[in-house]
């Protein structure tokens, strides 16, 4: 006799179903109900009346005109390349570095306090040093953005290397595995997951600094955009473009997130 299918199957795409979207988008209404609010209350004090265009109202027909102008394109454009070469930059010095300090002892102790010093700095702390190294301002931006990304990648890799099991690299020796072949069968695969954890928090963090840095002076990113929306008191530009800077990070994000749930290094 054949088992009896249960209604278990049903609740569980349900709840996926309300995971995926209705959750999310009751997140996104309460937000958009926030703001709302907000907007109504400046309206109603005479003192705030030049922030009125700040409300959803007056945003979101501002954001929409960002999206079809292809202004939003070409602004986020610039400020995507810069926290790319920033971010890859960072993750090619602070993988390597930090998988070669959590494999010494001797190296962890030597390296622990200025690295610890040099990671409590606040990223922007280095706008003047950055401003007289580069002869460029975008080289000044990827540098700051480069100082907000190394720590997390490098202290997350260096504490993963350190949670390997010896003894599993001594089987790996004692089977006659080379030095890169214990390299890219053993660390790498042990230590994925908390890079791209690293790399996550990183690249929140550079995405946070991004907009400040390009107050500097640059002619192009959102920060620019931020900046000149200001200048000209358009406050219901400046607000779209603060909507888009956070949708954008959101999907930065959500791509690292896929990219960290799809690496499968044992295949």
């Amino acid at each position: 006799m054949s088992p009896t299918i249960t209604g278990s199957a049903a609740p569980r795409w349900a709840q996926g179903l309300l995971d995926r979207i209705a959750y999310p988008i009751a997140g996104a209404l309460s937000l958009l109900i926030l703001w709302w609010a907000g907007g109504q209350y400046i309206k109603a004090q005479p003192e705030l009346f030049a922030f009125t265009r700040f409300a959803p109202e007056a945003a979101l027909p501002a954001a929409w005109e960002l999206l079809v102008s292809g202004a939003l394109l070409e602004a986020a454009s610039a400020s995507l390349y810069r926290i790319g070469i920033g971010m890859v930059l960072a993750i090619l010095i602070a993988v390597p570095l930090g998988i070669v300090v959590g494999s010494s002892a001797m190296l962890r102790r030597v390296t622990g306090f200025p690295f610890q010093l040099l990671r409590m700095v606040s990223p922007l702390a280095w706008m003047p040093i950055a401003v007289m190294i580069f002869a460029t301002w975008n080289g000044a931006i990827v540098f700051l953005i480069f100082m907000a990304a190394v720590w997390p990648v490098l202290f997350s890799t260096a504490f993963a290397v350190q949670r390997i099991d010896p003894l599993h690299s001594r089987v790996a020796r004692n089977l006659g595995a080379s030095p890169l072949g214990r390299l890219w069968r053993l660390t790498l695969p042990s230590i994925a997951p908390d890079v791209m954890a690293g790399i996550r928090l990183a690249l929140g963090v550079a995405w946070v600094v991004l907009v400040p840095a390009e107050y500097l002076g640059v002619t192009s990113g959102l920060g620019y955009a931020i900046n000149d929306a200001r200048d000209i008191l358009a406050y219901d530009q400046l607000a779209a473009l603060v909507l888009w800077i956070g949708v954008i990070g959101y999907m930065l994000d959500g791509l690292v997130v896929t990219l960290a749930r799809r690496l499968d290094w044992q295949s």
